[in-house]
């Protein structure tokens, strides 16, 4: 037996192979490049996403094909919020509005206004970056399209139409769209109705280790598949790379250090913070739910100060690392595309405060490094603010590859932080595990566990104190400049 992952990412299409223990056998990977016709416009174009998958997918079938004639179970991951319209032929009517796309922000205030449920069944703002406002901006701006809607899906679900002729999304995936019930796991009409649509326009909802469908015979052809595989229902990709890295259980969290930044969590119940601007979604697991703080420039934020003093980020990291012991008068808000989690602010923007004749590549790298931590515990104090414990958290994406990065988290927290044993445990990974229980109908528990840890790096005592003042500085000044952040 072998199972199969596929993640359709911003910037690429990623396929993994599992053998039958769940270990990583291969991957195949194939780009994806973002359109932005207008400022704060961003889509792609959908077909261009089941291109890239056959051309990973085919690569895989290529080189592995007793593996791929073995497959048993595929199973889905994908950037989220993604607006992809499908009229009666399932003909894509434009090109799809994408995650970070932030033309809607005056549709999220038309919403919440016009419907004051909108938090409590959502148990989310409205914020730009989900799919119902982009669908209100397209009734307002474009309303020959919006008349023209059969179906609205999500990127990775506008792929399973590809791979099964299935209508379905996953739990985890819904809950980004604003249209969704995250305690009832349902669609909610009034939800809908506020963005001219009704449940006809939305896919089935299945649990991210359900069966969605199978591969369609003409994709078993293709691939040499002998027998068609079941399809999982898959993840939005945060709930999927959480699958990936074993964080299932309650309480059992992650830290992603990437472009953007993520604190996740996985909870038995469902615990909305609307005020904190924490995201309170489905997980791909039944009868479980997870909460995020969300924030959009972690490693971009190193990367933007590489650029302007023509160093390379890991040489400005580790330019850090020697002689470091603690924070300086410096100080960095991280908001370089705006922010999400704790402030809902697609205006803010980044700045440094404290800088002197004293400060140099050095220092302001320093600085950096401290702000993305503090916007780490930004979201920790949020997701506590909701009744949260963190029990165990577990470090992924590029920026944890620096344990001085982390020590600061670590310490700036007061909790340790855990390091992976080096592998891919992201979307595509946690997308082939979901696959793997809906073909075998394993227990998620005995799938979905954690990698080997190799390090721990515990809080630095003797920082402590240092870090705590250091973020209280942090958090007054985002108030003390927000009115020039903001365009209303």
């Amino acid at each position: 037996m072998s199972f199969l992952g596929i993640d359709v990412d911003t910037s690429g299409v990623k396929a993994m192979l599992l053998d039958a223990e769940g270990r990583a056998l291969a991957d195949a990977s194939a780009p994806l490049t973002v359109s932005r016709p207008r400022p704060g416009f961003s889509e792609q174009t959908p077909d261009d996403w089941w291109t890239a998958v056959l051309e990973a997918v085919d690569g895989l079938a290529h080189r592995h094909r007793r593996q791929m004639a073995a497959l048993k179970g595929v199973g889905l991951s994908g950037q989220m919020h993604g607006a992809t319209l499908l009229d009666a032929n399932d003909a894509v009517i434009r090109p799809a509005i994408l995650w970070n796309d932030v033309r809607s922000a005056n549709e999220c205030r038309e919403m919440e206004e016009s419907l004051p449920s909108l938090r409590r069944i959502a148990g989310n703002i409205a914020m730009p970056g989900f799919t119902a406002p982009k669908v209100l901006w397209v009734r307002k701006h474009e309303p020959d399209t919006h008349a023209r809607i059969a179906k609205v899906l999500l990127p990775k679900d506008y792929v399973r139409l590809h791979l099964t002729g299935a209508y379905a999304s996953d739990m985890s995936d819904a809950a980004g769209t604003l249209w969704l019930d995250v305690a009832k796991r349902d669609w909610s009409d009034e939800l809908l109705a506020a963005t001219g649509l009704t449940r006809n326009a939305m896919p089935s909802l299945v649990e991210g280790s359900e069966v969605s469908g199978r591969l369609k015979r003409s994709l078993c052809e293709r691939w040499g598949v002998r027998t068609p595989p079941v399809v999982a229902g898959g993840g939005g990709d945060n709930a999927a790379s959480a699958c990936g890295i074993g964080a299932i259980e309650p309480g059992a969290g992650f830290v992603s250090l990437g472009t953007s930044g993520v604190l996740f969590v996985s909870n038995e119940t469902f615990r909305p913070n609307t005020e904190g601007a924490v995201h309170a979604f489905c997980h791909a697991i039944p009868g479980t739910w997870h909460q995020m703080g969300v924030f959009l420039s972690a490693t971009d934020s190193l990367n933007w100060l590489a650029k302007l003093v023509n160093r390379k980020p890991a040489e400005l990291a580790g330019m850090v690392t020697e002689g470091f012991n603690g924070p300086g008068e410096e100080i960095f808000l991280p908001y370089l595309s705006g922010e999400r989690t704790p402030h809902n602010n697609a205006k803010a923007r980044g700045s440094f405060v404290g800088l002197s004749h004293l400060s140099d590549a050095r220092t302001m790298a320093r600085t950096v490094m401290e702000g993305v931590a503090f916007a780490v515990r930004d979201c920790h104090r949020v997701l506590s603010d909701a009744g949260t414990t963190i029990a165990s958290l577990i470090a992924v994406g590029g920026g944890s590859k620096s344990e001085l990065w982390l020590e600061m988290i670590a310490t700036t927290l007061g909790m340790a932080v855990e390091v992976p044993e080096d592998g891919d445990f992201g979307g595509a990974f946690g997308a082939a595990r979901l696959g793997m229980i809906a073909a075998t109908g394993a227990a998620p528990e005995s799938v979905c566990t954690k990698p080997k840890i190799v390090k721990t790096i515990e809080p630095r005592a003797d920082l402590t104190a240092a870090y705590d003042d250091q973020y209280e500085r942090y958090r007054a000044l985002y108030p003390a400049i927000e009115e020039t952040s903001r365009n209303d």
